[in-house]
């Protein structure tokens, strides 16, 4: 179960990669920042919520 906790990061972390790799081989495009921010921001909330859950 503590490999759950982790969930959030790990997609939070494929996140940044989807936005790390336009940004160095030069194609960003609207939507790979779309995509990066929705990673990020569901990967932290999800790694606050999981977190909470598996604490309590």
């Amino acid at each position: 179960m503590s490999a759950l906790k982790y969930l959030g990061v790990l997609i939070l972390l494929i996140g940044v990669a989807v936005l790390a790799v336009p940004a160095i081989t030069g194609g960003v495009t609207n939507n790979n920042l779309v995509v990066g921010l929705l990673l990020i921001v569901v990967g932290y909330i999800g790694h606050i919520v999981l977190t909470k859950k598996i604490e309590s």
